[in-house]
């Protein structure tokens, strides 16, 4: 039984030890670095850049008033031309206003107001009879007067009364004017109104601007809309174009008419080719990015709007250049080689895996990868 005790408490020790002999082992094991020779290939500078396919005069409809949705006329996937109508907003204050409108242009009509002008050419008809009837009594009394027949009170009357039948005749003549003159503005001004009430009601049915396709409704008949809030989104219906976003470091790289490879996630394992089109040139501040637009010139057969797209711009492509991967460089100046020293070089071209080495490495130099 002392023999059996005793092995029984020496066997935990031994494992120990050799557990502890293990682990020594292996903390003591260096790993032996990764090495590589550099490599004569051709290299591509390229600036990597994300975004969306677009269809080509893809916009945003807003109402230019405020209103319910009182009828739609097309559905989503719909073609559609140039002014043809997509959504009608019902506005009653509106189609009062235009009422109200018409009947005062048709009220203000110089036609709905013969009467008025009859009154008037009347009162002038009656005015003329009369001031004749005085200037031809006028004329027999100073007959008389010089015959020495009748007084001087009498002719005096009759010159005052010729003089108040003339100033009758052409005051008449003159509220004539000014009727026809009121008449007439009222009656422009009435059209005018009611012009601006019907250009104001044909706002209320809102029209697209460009020949293409109805890619989404944003409001459903019965719905508020306003002036703030888009209410469907309509471009081109086979032409797209790639709206991609570049950050502020690469911009001073692009030009217009570089080639563009990329990739869709709708389109998984296919590359295709686009050109530089356009560079906008104000920076969003939020994103520090700028936006560029690209035309394809390899495409798939199919696009929607809005698909993602990854792309990277070719900036410049050399053929046969000496590189190594980026992974091995040390401070963009510097490599490890198998001594340890660091060693400078002078890089070129870089991609998102490879640098170019325009000095201090030949093909039969072995460097290190360094450890992080």
């Amino acid at each position: 039984m002392y023999t059996i005790n005793f092995l029984y408490q020496r066997t935990p020790i031994k494992s120990f030890v050799i557990i502890c002999a293990v682990v020594f082992l292996l903390f003591s094991c260096k790993k032996k670095p990764e090495e590589i020779r550099p490599v004569v290939q051709d290299i591509t500078e390229s600036v990597y850049a994300s975004g969306i396919i677009k269809s080509k005069n893809q916009y945003q409809v807003f109402a230019t008033v405020n209103g319910l949705v009182q009828q739609i006329f097309v559905t989503e996937g719909d073609t559609v031309k140039k002014g043809d109508a997509i959504i009608k907003v019902l506005n009653e204050t509106s189609q009062l206003n235009t009422e109200n409108a018409r009947l005062s242009a048709q009220y203000a009509e110089p036609g709905a107001n013969t009467e008025k002008l009859n009154e008037l050419n009347l009162i002038i008809e009656v005015a003329r009879s009369k001031m004749m009837n005085d200037s031809l009594l006028l004329h027999r009394q100073r007959n008389l007067w010089n015959e020495g027949i009748g007084s001087r009170n009498e002719l005096e009357q009759r010159e005052l009364a010729l003089k108040n039948s003339i100033s009758a005749y052409r005051s008449s003549i003159l509220r004539l004017s000014d009727l026809e003159k009121q008449l007439n503005f009222s009656s422009n001004q009435s059209k005018k109104n009611l012009q601006i009430s019907t250009t104001i009601a044909r706002d209320y049915t809102i029209k697209s601007e460009v020949n293409g396709r109805v890619y989404s409704l944003l409001k459903e008949k019965g719905e508020m809309v306003n002036t703030q809030s888009p209410v469907a989104i309509i471009g081109d219906a086979n032409n797209f174009v790639i709206e991609l976003q570049v950050d502020e470091y690469d911009i001073a790289k692009i030009r217009i008419g570089q080639k563009i490879v990329l990739n869709m996630d709708s389109y998984k394992g296919e590359i295709f080719e686009a050109v530089v089109e356009k560079v906008n040139p104000i920076m969003n501040e939020r994103t520090r990015a700028f936006t560029i637009d690209a035309a394809f010139t390899k495409r798939p057969e199919l696009l929607y709007p809005n698909l993602s797209a990854e792309a990277n711009i070719i900036i410049q492509t050399k053929a046969k250049a000496l590189t190594i991967p980026r992974s091995y460089l040390i401070d963009d100046g510097f490599v490890l080689m198998p001594n340890n020293e660091k060693k400078a070089v002078v890089t070129g071209l870089k991609d998102y895996q490879l640098v170019e080495i325009i000095k201090g490495l030949s093909a039969a130099d072995l460097i290190l990868k360094p450890t992080k």
